[in-house]
C-alpha cells in the first residue's frame, strides 16, 4: 500500500531526528549570522492549544553554517509536539550548538501572546562579540 505522508510530511519528520544539513564556514571573519522564522507553531502541553511565535537564531559561525531550508524544516518539527516554550528554546538552542559549532549562539522564543500575556524566552550560549538587542514583537 502506498503512503499517504506527503514529500513535506516526511522531510519535516526526518529533520527532527536526522542532521541538520549544513556548510563548512567560507571565512575566518568574525561575523554574525540571524535568522527568523515567523510561523512557528507547537502545542501548549497542558492544554494542547496551539501555541504561536517567531523563532530568532543568531550565530557566529564556528565551523558550519546551517543550510536554511534544513533549519525551516527543523523548526517546522515542533509542528505536531506537546512542548512548552522554555523547552523548545533551550533543545533549539542545544541541537544549534552540538552540530554547527558556533562561537557563540542566542536563539529567542518570541512568542504570541496568550490570555494578555507574552512570553519571550532567550537561550545564550558561548562567547561573541554582543548580539544586537532583539526589538522585533515586543509591544
Amino acid at each position: 500500500m502506498a503512503s499517504t505522508s506527503q514529500y513535506g510530511d516526511r522531510a519535516i519528520l526526518e529533520s527532527a531526528t536526522e542532521p541538520l544539513e549544513k556548510w563548512p564556514n567560507p571565512s575566518d571573519n568574525i561575523y554574525t549570522i540571524h535568522l527568523e522564522h515567523p510561523e512557528f507553531t507547537a502545542l501548549c502541553p497542558r492544554s494542547g492549544y496551539p501555541d504561536f511565535g517567531t523563532m530568532v537564531v543568531d550565530y557566529c559561525p564556528g565551523p558550519w553554517v546551517v543550510e536554511l531550508k534544513a533549519f525551516k524544516l527543523y523548526i517546522n518539527s515542533f509542528r505536531d509536539q506537546r512542548i512548552s516554550h522554555e523547552t523548545v528554546a533551550n533543545q533549539i538552542a542545544d541541537r544549534l550548538w552540538e552540530e554547527l559549532q558556533p562561537r557563540g549562539l542566542r536563539v529567542i522564543g518570541d512568542y504570541t501572546r496568550r490570555g494578555g500575556v507574552k512570553t519571550v524566552i532567550t537561550v545564550k550560549k558561548g562567547d561573541c562579540l554582543a548580539f544586537e538587542p532583539y526589538t522585533a514583537n515586543l509591544l
